[in-house]
């Protein structure tokens, strides 16, 4: 039997975050990702993927993995500017509850439940491309629009570890800031 808590429980923790988000069909959609999000979504993977392997390193020359932390550095000015570009792109940030199962937003239109949907994010500071697919799952009239909230759908195992890891982020961010550090 389950209790009323249990029933309320969600399967991944959420947050309220500031990201740019382009919104669109999925039907008229190629399925292709757009280049600067695919690029940014390698960038970010390959960095995640390179981790553990710098930290073995860094047991037997700490001068290579410390060069090779410096190539990282610059390697992630660069796809912070290439992020900055897609953010202004994109326009103005707006705010989003988000998590690795799906993302909840204020839009101007209603959007029947099931509806397919292309979505485009852009996540500060790190900046973080996602380009995912999602499907509509609730849709309430709310002042300034309609909030919507949708469900990831055919998310890719490194998309969901690299939302997973923004998470966590913002998450300890939001904590040191009610602490009173520095976020």
């Amino acid at each position: 039997m389950t209790t009323p808590d249990a029933r309320e429980r969600r399967e991944y923790y959420r947050i309220t975050d500031r990201i740019a988000l382009q919104i669109g069909p999925a039907e008229g959609a190629s399925g292709e990702t757009a280049p600067l999000f695919a690029l940014l979504s390698e960038l970010h993977q390959l960095e995640f993927e390179s981790r553990h392997l710098l930290r073995n390193l860094d047991e037997r020359d700490r001068a290579i993995t410390a060069c090779l932390r410096l190539v990282h550095k610059r390697l992630d000015l660069l796809g912070q500017a290439f992020a900055w570009n897609l953010m202004h792109d994109s326009g103005a940030t707006r705010e989003v509850v988000l998590s690795e199962g799906g993302l909840a937003f204020v839009h101007t239109e209603p959007l029947a439940l099931g509806t397919r949907l292309e979505l485009r994010m852009a996540l500060p500071p790190q900046g973080l491309g996602l380009q995912v697919r999602a499907e509509v799952t609730s849709c309430q009239a709310v002042a300034g629009g309609h909030e919507i909230g949708t469900s990831f759908i055919e998310l890719e195992d490194a998309q969901r570890q690299l939302l997973a890891r923004h998470v966590l982020r913002q998450q300890a961010r939001g904590r040191r800031a009610d602490r009173g550090e520095d976020a």
